[in-house]
C-alpha cells in the first residue's frame, strides 16, 4: 500500500481522536516529542482505499542539525532511517510544517522581568503573528503562582493584546508554570504538535508543588515538548546565589532534553525579537515522521527507537545531531 499523501497526513492530524500519553522510561528510554496513535485510522475520501485499520501509528517530531549546529532543512523522506527495537521501519508519514501547532505560552511575570516586559510584549506580538492560521495558542502566566490566562485560541492577536495588559510582580514559580501547562494539554487533548513555550529569565525563587521528575513525567504524558526563550532578568548576584540554595527548583535543561526541545538564550534585549522569531520558526518546521508498528498488544513493554539519517550523511552524533524521542511504550 502506498504511503499517504499530504492530504491524508492532515486528516490524521485533525481527526477527533486522542493520543495515548507516553510514560517515563528512566535511563533506558528518554522520551522526546512525538505521538503514539493506537487507534483505527479514518478512511480516505469515498471511492479511495482506506489507509489502514486496526493498526498503530507511531509519530515522531524530529529536528536535525549538522555538525556546525545549523538546521538541515531540505531533507527528504528517504534521507531518514527509523528502527524500532533494532528492526528497520517503513516510513508512511513524512511532513514538515503540515501538522498544526498547539502552543502553551508560559510567561514569567515575576519582579525580575519588570524592566524587560515592554520589549517582551512587542516581540511576542511579532513572533506569534508568524504562526499559521490553524495554529492555536494558550497563555499561562506565573509569579508566586501559575494561572491559565487564556485558553487555546487561533486568535493570536488576542493573546498579544492580553500580554500588553500585564504587570510584573512577585516570586518566580517556574515549576508550576510548566507543570500546569502540561496538565492543561492532558485535560484538553488538542490535536496537533504540542509545545510548551517558557519565557523566563530561568532564575526560580519558588519551587512550587512539583519537582523536575514529576514535571518531566507530566510533559511526556501530554506528548508535549518544552522550548525555552531565556530572557535577561534583573537578578543581582546575591539573588542568584540565594536562588541556587532553593531545593526542588525545576531543571529546565533536563526537561528540554527529555522532551526533545531546546533553549534559546537571548543574550541582550536587542536580539530578543530575532531570537523569538527564530524559536517560532524552529518549532514550526520540525520534521514529522510516522510508521505503522506491529507492537500492538504488547502493553507495558518498552520499545527503543533510533532515528538517524542515511549512511551517506555520515555518523550520527559526529556529522549531524538529531532531536527525537528515543522510545515509547503502550501504557
Amino acid at each position: 500500500m502506498p504511503p499517504p499523501g499530504p492530504q491524508t497526513t492532515m486528516e490524521i492530524a485533525r481527526s477527533p481522536l486522542r493520543t495515548r500519553g507516553l510514560r517515563s522510561l528512566g535511563v533506558l528510554l528518554i522520551a522526546m516529542s512525538g505521538y503514539f496513535f493506537p487507534f483505527p485510522l479514518p478512511a480516505q475520501d469515498q471511492g479511495q482505499e482506506a489507509i489502514r485499520v486496526d493498526v498503530n501509528l507511531v509519530m515522531i517530531d524530529t529536528t536535525v542539525k549538522n555538525k556546525s549546529g545549523q538546521i538541515m532543512a531540505d531533507l527528504k523522506k528517504n534521507d531518514f532511517e527509523v528502527r524500532e527495537d533494532g528492526a528497520a521501519q517503513k516510513l508512511t508519514v513524512f511532513s514538515r510544517d503540515e501538522f498544526p501547532l498547539n502552543v502553551a505560552l508560559v510567561l514569567d511575570l515575576s519582579d525580575s522581568i519588570g524592566p524587560f516586559l515592554v520589549p517582551l510584549r512587542d516581540a511576542a506580538s511579532t513572533a506569534l503573528a508568524a504562526l499559521k492560521s490553524e495554529d492555536e495558542v494558550a497563555l499561562f502566566t506565573f509569579s508566586n503562582e501559575a494561572q491559565l490566562s487564556a485558553p487555546f485560541t487561533k486568535d493570536k492577536a488576542k493573546i498579544a493584546e492580553q500580554i500588553n495588559t500585564f504587570q510584573a510582580s512577585g516570586a518566580t514559580n517556574i515549576n508550576d508554570g510548566i507543570f500546569d501547562a502540561a496538565k492543561y494539554f492532558l485535560e484538553t487533548m488538542p490535536q496537533g504538535r504540542r509545545v510548551v513555550l517558557l519565557i523566563s529569565d530561568d532564575v526560580g525563587t519558588d519551587a512550587g508543588g512539583e519537582g523536575t521528575r514529576d514535571i518531566v513525567t507530566e510533559m511526556i504524558a501530554a506528548d508535549a515538548t518544552l522550548y525555552n526563550l531565556k530572557v535577561p532578568g534583573n537578578n543581582p548576584p546575591a539573588m542568584r546565589f540565594a536562588a541556587g540554595l532553593i531545593k526542588g527548583l525545576v531543571d529546565i535543561h533536563k526537561v528540554t532534553e527529555e522532551t526533545g526541545g531546546e533553549i534559546f538564550d537571548v543574550q541582550n534585549m536587542a536580539s530578543l525579537d530575532s531570537t523569538f522569531r527564530a524559536l517560532i520558526e524552529r518549532i514550526k518546521t520540525r520534521y514529522t515522521l510516522g510508521y505503522y508498528t506491529s507492537a500492538n498488544g504488547a502493553e507495558g513493554k518498552p520499545h527503543k527507537l533510533d532515528v538517524r539519517l542515511a549512511a551517506s550523511f555520515g555518523k550520527k552524533g559526529r556529522d549531524y545531531a538529531i532531536l527525537a524521542k528515543r522510545g515509547y511504550f503502550i501504557p
